[in-house]
């Protein structure tokens, strides 16, 4: 078995494993460790691990601006930059916020990104052809799964909340617009599952991202598959008592958990997914989306051109001068040829004058 077929097989055995133990402990009747202990350790070991990771990243020094830039920067006043250039490589705080809306909100590197690959070409003398390929639909996946994502976490919501606010229920409206299923098909979970696919499609089928790609690559959007099956199959399937888990989810807001009957063992496969990605989410790559914001890559203004950055974190250095250095070397220095400002001759002459 090659490397590749054993990191996604270890990937899908471990969400198989996960929801087999979720599936045996809640018929043992541990529905007590599965709807309250787990997911309040799984909370805590979230915010932990959130805190820990912002922690570590704000005390890494970075005293000197490195922005990844791509247009012209701000120089003399007659070089004109274009909106884009102000956006690409921005040198006041107002267009370096547009610049990280647009990486937040629409994913502007990922658009923008393009790959290059040598194709055969038997008519050319070089007998090869360079070509650029685009990567829309890598964007485009991408930021279905996100927003999918972010529409669902959004309308969870209204289990947590007595009265639901109104704009989660008008989310909820907007999101099952399409009305050709009882109950409501809600669009957001649909699309967050065959988002998830195709990006875990390309991982396996693009040779490069293959030989890449270890466990923990395969393994949260098997994890994140399998809460959005689950999640369809619980809501079109296998029913659940809606109102029995408001009331879950209620006690748990409120530090009053109570762990109602007859709910339905596919709700707690679910939840314990969901419980394993909070935990795992600190420690994974899945941890780029709050670690955007602290990139200096991306949050800092290009201003080198216009104010000198002094490392803060410098201390006092005894620096010789050349003088010195080659009063100090001056035999070796002439012995191998190199220039001297004095030569040897110079200072034996001098010295028998004296």
């Amino acid at each position: 078995m090659d490397f590749f077929k054993r990191n996604i097989l270890a990937a899908l055995i471990a969400v198989l494993g996960l929801i087999a133990v979720a599936y045996v402990g809640v018929k043992g009747n541990l529905q007590l460790l599965f709807g309250v202990v787990i997911p309040y350790m799984a909370l805590l070991i979230f915010f932990e691990g959130i805190i820990y990771r912002v922690i570590k990243w704000a005390r890494s020094p970075v005293p000197f601006r490195i922005p990844t830039t791509a247009g012209q920067q701000e120089s003399l006043p007659w070089l004109k930059r274009t909106l884009a250039d102000k956006l690409d490589n921005p040198s006041t705080f107002p267009f370096t916020l547009g610049r990280m809306a647009l990486e937040v909100l629409a994913f502007r590197s990922l658009f923008r990104n393009t790959r290059s690959e040598l194709i055969e070409a038997p008519q050319r003398p070089e007998g090869a052809k360079l070509v650029h390929w685009s990567y829309k639909w890598l964007w485009l996946g991408a930021i279905a799964f996100h927003y999918a994502f972010l529409v669902i976490v959004i309308r969870h919501l209204r289990f947590f909340t007595e009265p639901v606010p109104h704009f989660i229920s008008l989310l909820g409206e907007v999101d099952g617009f399409v009305q050709f299923f009882i109950p409501t098909v809600y669009v957001s979970g649909v699309v967050l599952v065959l988002a998830g696919l195709y990006l875990l499609g390309r991982r396996i089928t693009n040779p490069n991202l293959r030989y890449i790609s270890l466990a923990s690559d395969y393994f949260p959007l098997f994890l994140i598959i399998g809460i959005g099956t689950t999640g369809i199959l619980m809501r079109y399937v296998y029913r659940v008592d809606i109102q029995a888990v408001k009331q879950l989810a209620l006690g748990l807001v409120t530090l009053h958990p109570v762990v109602p009957a007859g709910i339905g063992a596919i709700f707690y496969v679910h939840l314990f997914l969901v419980c394993v990605l909070l935990a795992y989410f600190p420690f994974s790559k899945l941890l780029h989306a709050p670690g955007l914001f602290m990139s200096p890559t991306r949050n800092m203004t290009s201003n080198n051109r216009k104010v000198l950055h002094v490392n803060p974190w410098n201390y006092p250095v005894k620096f010789h001068t050349y003088m010195e250095l080659e009063d100090r070397y001056r035999e070796a220095m002439y012995e191998a040829g190199l220039p001297l400002e004095i030569e040897p001759e110079t200072m034996e002459t001098e010295g028998e004058e004296e």
